[in-house]
């Protein structure tokens, strides 16, 4: 309770704070700058509180980026913001996937290790057809989707950087290295055959829907 809904808490306050400080600035340097103080500061924070950093920075962002947008910031600010996070976010994810190669290169392997990240794979795509499907047949009138959108939205659930930051996180033992194997495999495996083929898919659910 205290990691998340404290960090789910703590984000919203941060949002909105974030939220009229851009209001009242018109200079998008300084904002672009005000946007990453706040993550730097918010997630420190959230660690000394023992809050979940993660959600409470989720929140904040996605506050800050659908929350009267067009009031808090300028449409050069949100380019240069959105430039700004996008270059961030894909430098973050180069680091984040050759921590993980080093990692692999010291872990000793276990035929073992690939059968549970084959079975890790599978627990992952049926729980997502569970959590997607299971809402529209008990809920039809509130989750209002086809079934050609559920299969979709099941097939485009890719993974990638914050299941790796997040295992990173994790102490070193036995366990650990477990984990890097298995996660790794899942995503791979979302990124390498869900993430190119999702288009293909989405075109033959069209196909056969026409």
């Amino acid at each position: 309770m205290q990691e998340a809904v404290g960090g789910l808490a703590f984000g919203l306050m941060l949002g909105f704070c974030l939220h009229y400080l851009l209001k009242s600035i018109d200079n998008y340097e300084t904002e672009v700058l005000l946007t990453a103080a706040f993550v730097m500061a918010g997630y420190a924070v959230s660690n000394y509180m023992h809050l979940s950093g993660a959600l409470a920075m989720v929140v904040m962002g996605l506050l800050v980026g659908n929350y009267k947008r067009e009031k808090s910031m300028s449409d050069k600010t949100q380019e240069y913001v959105h430039k700004f996070w996008e270059l961030v976010d894909v430098i973050l994810n180069a680091v984040l996937f050759i921590s993980i190669a080093f990692i692999l290169v010291v872990i000793e392997f276990k035929t073992v290790y690939f059968l549970l990240g084959a079975i890790s794979i599978v627990i992952v795509l049926a729980s997502r057809i569970i959590v997607i499907f299971l809402p529209k047949l008990l809920l039809p009138k509130v989750v209002d989707i086809t079934g050609n959108e559920a299969k979709i939205i099941v097939w485009g659930g890719l993974r990638g950087g914050l299941s790796i930051a997040l295992l990173l996180s994790l102490p070193e033992s036995q366990a650990r290295n477990i984990l890097v194997v298995i996660t790794y495999a899942c995503v791979v495996f979302s990124i390498m055959i869900q993430g190119l083929t999702v288009g293909r898919v989405a075109s033959t659910l069209s196909r056969k829907q026409n």
